[in-house]
Formats: C-alpha cells, sequence, structure tokens
C-alpha cells in the first residue's frame, strides 16, 4: 500500500506524483517470453532474476502475463511443461508511459495487484512498474528538489502576482503526457500570492479533477483560471458529446468511460463529484453535442458577516 492520501499528503508530495511520469520511475530493462515458451522455463526466469511475473510478448506487443501464482498452479496440477499461451492471464490492467505517476498510485490502490506493466503510444511494451519503484522514485525526486530548492536559498524571489490574473490552458483528448501540468500551474501561482497551503490543495484538486475530465471525456477542450484576492474561478469548456443526465454524472461511482480508458486506469466515476466536494461554489452545463461547461470556485476570503 502507498499511504498517499489526496485530502491529507504534504502539497509538494502532491506536486510530485502530479509531476512525474510513470516512464520516470518505471523498471525499463525487462525479462519477457513469448507465447510458446514453456512454464518451466518461465519458472527459471522468476527464480534467476528474483521477479513474481513475466510478461507474454508478441513483437514487442503485450499479450498476457505469467505470475508465481500461476507457476505454482502449474506444479500442483502438473502442467508445468505447458506453453504460457494455454496459462497466462489475458485480461490486464496497464499503464501509459506518459502517465502522471499519481494514476499508477489510485491503480495500486484500485486493484490491489503487485505490478503493472506500461506500454507506450504505439502500444509496445517498455517496462514495468511496482509500489517500491513509485516509493524509490518519489524519495529520488524529493532529494533532487531538496538540493536545487539549497541552491536558491540565497536568490531574490521574484515578487508575486498582484490583482486579477487570468490563464488559459488548451487540452487535447487522450493528451496524457500533458495531464496535469495547468493544475501544477495553478498550484505556483496561488503559492506565489502566499494562498494558505490548504486552499491550494483544494484548488489543485479541482482543477486536476477538470483537467482529466477534458483528456478523457472530451474531444478537447480549455481550462480557464480566474485568480483574484477573494477567490479562484476554475472553468473548463469542451467540444464533447455533452451528458446526457446530469444527476447520474454527478453520482460518484458513475463514469462512460469505455473499457480501454479503465484498462488504464481511469473511469472512475469520481471526477466531477471529487471537484463539487473541494469547491465552495460549483455549476455545471451541458448540451447534448455542444459540449460541457463545469465553473467551479474556491472562496480565499470568507464573505463578510460569514461564521468563522
Amino acid at each position: 500500500m502507498i499511504p498517499i492520501d489526496p485530502n491529507a499528503s504534504p502539497s509538494a508530495l502532491l506536486e510530485l506524483i502530479y509531476r512525474l511520469k510513470v516512464k520516470d520511475i518505471m523498471t525499463g530493462n525487462l525479462k519477457t517470453a513469448e507465447k510458446d515458451t514453456n512454464l518451466r522455463e518461465i519458472q527459471r526466469m522468476m527464480r534467476e532474476n528474483k521477479v513474481s511475473g513475466i510478461p507474454i510478448v508478441e513483437d514487442r506487443r503485450l499479450v498476457g502475463i505469467i505470475s508465481v501464482d500461476d507457476i505454482i498452479r502449474a506444479l500442483d496440477q502438473g502442467y508445468i511443461d505447458s506453453p504460457a499461451e494455454v496459462h497466462m492471464s489475458r485480461k490486464l490492467v496497464v499503464l501509459e508511459d506518459d502517465m502522471p505517476v499519481s494514476f499508477a498510485i489510485s491503480s495500486f490502490e484500485k486493484y490491489k495487484y503487485g505490478r503493472f506493466p506500461v506500454i507506450s503510444k504505439e502500444r509496445l511494451l517498455v517496462g514495468i512498474v511496482t509500489s517500491r519503484d513509485v516509493t524509490s522514485g518519489l524519495l529520488m525526486e524529493m532529494n533532487r528538489t531538496l538540493e536545487e530548492m539549497e541552491k536558491t536559498l540565497n536568490t531574490q524571489a521574484a515578487p508575486a502576482p498582484a490583482g486579477h490574473v487570468k490563464r488559459i490552458f488548451l487540452v487535447q483528448q487522450f493528451d496524457y503526457e500533458n495531464a496535469g501540468r495547468a493544475s501544477t500551474e495553478l498550484k505556483k501561482l496561488l503559492n506565489d500570492r502566499g494562498v494558505d497551503r490548504a486552499l491550494q490543495r483544494r484548488a489543485a484538486v479541482a482543477s486536476y479533477e477538470l483537467e482529466m475530465n477534458l483528456v478523457n471525456h472530451s474531444l478537447g477542450g480549455r481550462l480557464v483560471f480566474h485568480i483574484d484576492e477573494d477567490q479562484v474561478v476554475i472553468e473548463a469548456v469542451d467540444q464533447g458529446p455533452g451528458i446526457p443526465d446530469l444527476a447520474k454524472a454527478m453520482t460518484e461511482g458513475f463514469s462512460t468511460a469505455n473499457d480501454w480508458i479503465r484498462s488504464l486506469g481511469f473511469g472512475a466515476g469520481m471526477g466531477l463529484p471529487n471537484t463539487k466536494r473541494v469547491s465552495d461554489e460549483f455549476d455545471i452545463q451541458s448540451s447534448q453535442g455542444k459540449g460541457t461547461h463545469v465553473k467551479a470556485v474556491i472562496r480565499l476570503k470568507a464573505p463578510q458577516g460569514a461564521a468563522p
């Protein structure tokens, strides 16, 4: 289990899991087998390389996986000399190499697997990631970040932006390589203004969930940030097919994601409910065939007369 809570973990750690990509932490030097490789040979590969799973490939494309449980079962039932193709697991959950590490973490929590194969945009097997890879990668990146901070401690900080600030980010469908950049930029803007870290976290969660909705469920769109002294307004406008039933869309666990998106670790049905939960004001408008407009407001100051 990876002990990271999006609502309670330090902001610096959350920024890392959104900024780092799976390819930054995965193991790329893989031992693989072919479909006609027998299980006895795969058992030998596991023992010599001290691994508990061997991906099965065909022309560098992932077609299945043999785990140590499969080997134990083969030994018990006497078919250890059978080819991998007959007994390999074919229904696999995979990660793409340009996905944020946050999705690797959520996949470990959701599926309770010990490892996930990693594929490229071309659907080729390029690596494998374990929970140990995640924690090790985060520790190494935190050390690098601390070293950079030490180098800049004596430099004069740039003045924080004052007045109203507006930022527009274009978001493309299925662009996982750039996913999370807009929410990272928003958090930096708020940090430069000295905004409370708990409010920074809420704004980052809302913007990130809306950004990933654009990536996964729309045909592309834009995120617009309006920042002033009193509030942050986050708007997501897409060119997607629209939402036929807004009530269902706001229900936790409901998702229209297809099987491919689900296989990548998305489609949990929590994006819009999470955004509403962390917002002080929330509005969503959608028309079939015309797209969806979501507006989330996080107040940086309590309204006059409001209870503390």
